[in-house]
């Protein structure tokens, strides 16, 4: 198990390594950079920025060099100091802008996880068990209504409902009163009662996925031979069902660690716009619209570098849960 995990852990440096190197060129290909933008904003203002001022700007900013000259000070500077540089857009350091969403972002994100999988894993079970039921036909109607339907369409819904029913528009994780209000019970149930829109309208493809995930594998666990010896031996269903295809069927279920974690972390971009959430979403969105490069490519280095640990992860418990993954490079 050691070299199996010290393997997984050499692939995810390097991998760390050609996706920051790629992340910052592809952010670099747009004709322009920020003070390109700057200027543009500048002038729309009715100002024009001297030759000299532009230049002063992309020495201030590090931008008078190649895009290969950019990533070396940018990476070493991650590597050597920890230092994220510069956001150009909120003139203040990328650990500053990412840390006042990144609270919000993991509370969304782990809530919205736990409650993904345990509906998932139940509703999932049932489905398979109880194939071709009333409850494994809805349930599958559900998941491909909630496959189907986009993450910003079932927010403007909630919006919609909320404002037609309630006369008010469901917008960050607070309300107003709340917001600077030190913490106490009053604000925790405030809290709780923002949550609960964002948590279901980014985790409804989470479960929808998952669910069928779950179901499809268990099913064809329970047509094996070894099922049906085993329930010729006697061993009851339930023992039967704990011991050997659940615990196979978990297989791809554990695999999605991967791609579910960076996924919930950023949330989706366009329901953070419409949501108003205090995530990392709409700041990565604003990014990229300004070409602030080191913001943006910080923020997907995060994202990559959850990817990778939620891979790792992955790996671990699809090693502890089936032998034949960590010992099949041995053979």
């Amino acid at each position: 198990m050691v070299q199996f995990l010290g393997r997984r852990v050499f692939y995810m440096a390097a991998t760390l390594l050609a996706i920051s190197l790629v992340v910052f060129v592809i952010i670099s290909l747009p004709p322009g950079d920020f003070v390109t933008a700057l200027e543009a904003r500048y002038a729309v203002q009715g100002t024009r920025l001297t030759p000299d001022e532009v230049a002063q700007l992309r020495a201030r900013y590090g931008l008078d060099g190649n895009v290969f000259q950019q990533y070396w000070h940018w990476f070493s500077q991650i590597v050597l100091h920890g230092d994220l540089g510069m956001s150009f857009e909120h003139q203040k350091p990328v650990k500053e802008v990412i840390g006042a969403r990144l609270g919000a972002t993991l509370g969304i994100s782990l809530i919205t996880l736990v409650v993904t999988w345990v509906l998932a894993f139940a509703i999932g079970i049932y489905s398979a068990v109880k194939q071709r039921s009333i409850g494994d036909y809805a349930a599958t109607t559900v998941g491909f209504l909630g496959l189907a339907t986009p993450n910003f369409l079932i927010a403007l819904i909630f919006i919609y409902f909320s404002v037609s029913w309630f006369g008010s528009v469901p917008s960050g994780l607070c309300s107003p009163e709340w917001c600077d209000a030190s913490w106490n019970l009053g604000k925790l149930l405030d809290l709780l009662g923002h949550l609960w829109i964002p948590m279901i309208v980014i985790g409804t493809a989470g479960v929808a996925g998952l669910i069928r995930v779950i179901r499809n594998n268990l099913l064809d666990e329970l047509r094996r031979p070894y099922v049906t010896a085993a329930r010729a031996r006697g061993v009851p269903e339930g023992r039967l069902l704990r011991r050997y295809p659940l615990r196979v069927a978990l297989n791809p279920f554990v695999s999605t660690i991967g791609w579910v974690l960076p996924v919930l972390l950023v949330g989706d971009i366009v329901t953070g716009q419409i949501l108003g959430l205090p995530t990392l979403g709409p700041i990565l969105l604003g990014a990229l619209k300004s070409q602030d490069m080191y913001l943006a490519g910080s923020i997907i280095m995060v994202l990559s570098l959850v990817t990778v640990i939620g891979t790792l992860i992955s790996d671990f418990l699809l090693g502890w849960l089936d032998p034949r993954i960590r010992l099949g490079n041995q053979r």
